[in-house]
């Protein structure tokens, strides 16, 4: 089995890379963490010329026909930079769903995704089901021609920038997928900032009407189709988590380096230097698995599920041993939120509640 990257790939890191270091110091992410809407759209419009916005999309949409390998890619990079810019709600979430629907339109707004001009979140979790999203309360009803929605969805992923949702309901007791205008009557939306400073949103959805065309999937083609994002996003946030954990180990070395007591630096002290080496270990562990997941999924595995969950796993545990250890051996200068290390730990945080937490995953991998 070759693990090596192709060129396109390297190519790829690298030109990631380069933008975080030229564009995304920590000073210019705090500015764009306080504007209105959450993220930088100069940054978004790069990403949308540099091509990063086709990157899964099959070509006959548009895109580059890219998979799983080379999001990991992607959101690796943007972990070690902490960016906030709503790829994974955009592109990835709502992306994978338009792709495997048979929406008349869904060519149109994925190009205008990959344009950068269109914005799609997928409303999916709810305030009283915690991880079980299938068994959500929000309806979709029928009478006679038409359709209404009813309900409400919590946590939507950028929600206030977004042009349509992609809304998990419940249809005759099976699942269903439809989208809908950010503008259309009835729907209200309420937005807030996540502990990590992303722009999440609360909808409430009071006899929406829907037509045919709004419905994208019903029933065990629903179902599949959200199991497949899920499956995808995960991955993504893990390969996030794994850059995340990498800058977090290297900051947290050259920290120690520098750091002096007793006539020293902190880095010569034994207890210190095993913390050091758990950051690494878990780090490399999390890498390792990340790897593994992402060859399955991109060969369509019957396994990728089960590794997706055991992934998931691991990064809640390692994202909690990582950050903390970062932050501790910083000191006090770790949880001011004017050093990066903190705000790790809080990406960490949210990763872990993010599409089950790690709890929620070990129950799902032992009954499988």
């Amino acid at each position: 089995m070759n693990l090596n990257y192709s060129d396109e790939q390297n190519m790829l890191r690298e030109q990631v890379l380069k933008f975080c270091e030229t564009n995304y110091d920590f000073i210019d992410r705090e500015k764009i963490l306080v504007s209105d809407s959450g993220y930088s759209k100069d940054n978004w419009k790069q990403f949308a010329e540099l091509g990063w916005l086709a990157v899964p999309f099959k070509e006959e949409n548009g895109g580059f026909n890219f998979g799983p390998i080379e999001l990991t890619v992607l959101f690796e990079e943007f972990g070690k930079a902490l960016v906030v810019e709503p790829y994974l709600s955009s592109v990835v979430m709502s992306g994978t769903v338009l792709e495997g629907s048979n929406h008349p339109e869904k060519v149109s707004i994925i190009e205008k995704i990959i344009s950068g001009e269109h914005h799609v979140s997928v409303a999916y979790a709810e305030p009283n089901i915690g991880y079980n999203f299938l068994d959500c309360v929000t309806t979709v009803s029928k009478d006679a021609e038409t359709f209404s929605l009813n309900g409400s969805k919590s946590l939507v992923l950028n929600a206030a920038n977004a042009n349509q949702y992609i809304v998990l309901a419940t249809h005759e007791n099976s699942p269903a997928l439809v989208v809908i205008d950010a503008d259309i009557k009835g729907l209200s939306v309420h937005s807030f900032k996540t502990l990590d400073g992303q722009t999440c949103g609360e909808l409430t959805f009071e006899n929406v009407s829907l037509t045919p065309e709004s419905i994208l999937a019903l029933g065990n083609d629903a179902e599949s189709l959200f199991n497949k994002m899920l499956d995808l996003s995960i991955l993504c946030i893990s390969a996030e988590a794994v850059g995340a954990m990498t800058s977090s180990y290297m900051k947290t070395v050259q920290y120690t380096k520098e750091r002096e007591q007793f006539s020293q630096p902190i880095s010569n002290f034994q207890v210190l230097q095993h913390r050091m080496v758990d950051m690494f270990i878990e780090t490399e562990l999390t890498k390792s698995l990340m790897i593994k997941a992402t060859l399955q999924l991109d060969s369509d595995d019957p396994e990728a599920g089960n590794t997706i969950s055991a992934l998931k796993v691991q990064v809640g545990k390692a994202g909690r041993l990582v950050g903390q250890h970062a932050v501790q051996l910083h000191g006090g200068m770790g949880v001011s939120n004017e050093m990066s290390i903190g705000h790790y730990l809080k990406r960490f945080t949210a990763i872990d509640s993010m599409f089950g937490n790690t709890q929620y995953h070990i129950n799902k991998y032992q009954t499988k």
